[in-house]
């Protein structure tokens, strides 16, 4: 893997990754000369336990623009300035223009409701990744080799931002199609890393911990052995990486992969795995998007849980991938409503022992390369 790091002129960093080198000469462009800085804090909610985040500067970012003006393009017209550079790179990391989280936030606002709602900096750091040059392309029909190219930026991004003062947690995500929120359709994803490990993460790594101090084993590595023992609920399988449907799918395609064997985070795959989650990664966005007939977009979000950065061991963390795809049928989709959001008790309508054979027979052997 190829990188080169350059500062952009509102100072934020740009990281460009190839599998070939990069030419030298190439200059970090911004749509704004001027750095934002727009001081996030984080409000305490008493009633559930957790921080709330309040970035107010973020009313300001790109959202949907018009079909001439893509800001993560590479600029050809320096009088209309993106993100990125021409250059001979794939893909490319920089720093959130309108970040939820920043390194430096500071001074929060005092405590609210007679101290009963405590006030933090909301400290963190939040990146763009994008996965390709091309605006029309998306990570399921991106190449093989640049797919296991990204699997190195984003081993690369947990390496170096897990280094940083105060950086708890990272988590690498997309967000794709506009049902699932989406700003900008060129095909990109974030990567959000905080100053503690946030709730849903930390509950999860909380029953691993509890599963592996009472077995000696983990527990996402017990459903895994129990989920290839049953099979009706894989979608794809290679020697080392797994795709399946969780018995406990709170959407009908809600779909999970990761190393067979525990690991721990992206730094512990070796190179065949790396491999394989690269395949199956494809294989299961290829399907997505195969499901349905006349559907240009699959919408999904994609989410990477692994170990805290927190200096401590966490035999108990196990890296997967979580795809939360809202369609229950071509024309119908799964909306969290009142009993999930009022009572955080999700209701399903479909098993996921039916949703897996579906997605499991759709044949896109042909369109992997």
């Amino acid at each position: 893997m190829h990188k080169k790091t350059l500062t952009k002129p509102d100072g934020r960093a740009l990281h460009l990754y190839s599998s070939n080198p990069i030419e030298d000469g190439i200059v970090a462009p911004s749509p704004g000369a001027d750095p934002i800085h727009g001081n996030p804090h984080m409000r305490w909610h008493p009633l559930r336990g957790e921080w709330i985040t309040f970035a107010a500067h973020r009313q300001s970012r790109p959202f949907l623009p018009p079909p001439d003006y893509n800001p993560l393009a590479p600029m050809t017209n320096p009088e209309v300035p993106t993100e990125l550079p021409v250059g001979s790179y794939q893909i490319a990391v920089f720093d959130n223009r309108f970040p939820s989280l920043e390194t430096d936030a500071h001074d929060p606002p005092e405590a609210l409701d007679a101290g009963l709602v405590p006030t933090t900096a909301g400290v963190g750091k939040c990146e763009v990744v994008v996965f390709d040059q091309n605006a029309n392309s998306s990570l399921g029909r991106l190449p093989l080799l640049q797919i296991e190219l990204l699997l190195e930026v984003w081993t690369d991004r947990y390496r170096e931002i897990g280094l940083l003062e105060n950086i708890k947690y990272i988590m690498p995500f997309e967000n794709r199609g506009v049902e699932m929120g989406v700003t900008l359709h060129h095909p990109h994803g974030q990567i959000y890393a905080y100053d503690h490990v946030p709730p849903v993460p930390a509950r999860e790594l909380e029953m691993q911990s509890k599963h592996y101090q009472r077995t000696g084993q983990g527990l996402l590595e017990g459903i895994i052995k129990a989920e290839i023992g049953s099979g009706e609920r894989i979608v794809v399988q290679t020697d080392t990486v797994i795709a399946f449907i969780p018995a406990f799918a709170r959407y009908p395609f809600e779909t999970w992969i990761a190393p067979i064997a525990p690991k721990a985070s992206l730094l512990e795959l070796s190179d065949n795995e790396r491999k394989d989650l690269a395949l199956v990664l494809k294989t299961l966005l290829l399907k997505f998007d195969n499901m349905f007939d006349n559907r240009p977009i699959f919408p999904y979000l994609m989410v990477m849980h692994q170990a805290p950065t927190d200096g401590q061991p966490h035999p108990e963390a196990h890296l997967h991938l979580e795809f939360y795809p809202p369609y229950r049928t071509k024309d119908k989709l799964k909306y969290l409503a009142g009993t999930e959001l009022g009572a955080g008790l999700v209701a399903m309508d479909v098993l996921p022992e039916q949703k897996a054979p579906e997605l499991r027979a759709v044949d896109v052997a042909h369109l992997i390369q």
